[in-house]
């Protein structure tokens, strides 16, 4: 599987800059969380989303067997080692110790990230020790 351009998937992320945060939508300029965001850019990167995503909890203290969220990504994007992710990655953040992963966001440069937060919305910031520490997984959006 070839990877994005990651440069293509920087800029589509960032035109989602200041869309509110709602929880469960992925409307550009209308409303997104997290998920919804990553979702909406891979409609624009890569096409229709593979397959419906079911309701989910916002409990980011959420603890359980199975990390869901990284199981879906499994599914339609390549792994990589966290170590190697680049910019246009999607990471995948454990919020709290021992919790599953329940944050998204997309990696614009090697120390910033862009993504959904409650009553900010879409935002760009850096990627700063405490962010950087939480993350899980990440992944490569695929090519078109």
């Amino acid at each position: 599987m070839t990877a994005a351009d990651p440069a293509h998937v920087i800029a589509i992320a960032r035109s989602w800059l200041g869309t509110p945060y709602h929880d469960q939508a992925s409307l550009k300029g209308v409303g997104c969380d997290c998920l919804g965001l990553a979702r909406g850019v891979w409609r624009e990167v890569v096409g229709p989303e593979p397959f419906p995503i079911p309701p989910y909890s916002r409990d980011w203290g959420e603890s359980g067997p199975r990390e869901v969220l990284a199981e879906g990504a499994h599914r339609m994007m390549p792994e990589i080692a966290l170590a190697h992710a680049p910019p246009g990655a999607l990471i995948l953040f454990r919020m709290m110790p021992r919790a599953i992963a329940k944050h998204v966001g997309i990696l614009t440069g090697p120390d910033t990230f862009l993504h959904a937060y409650e009553r900010l919305g879409v935002i760009e910031e850096p990627l700063s020790p405490t962010w950087r520490r939480r993350i899980a997984f990440a992944f490569l959006f695929p090519q078109r």
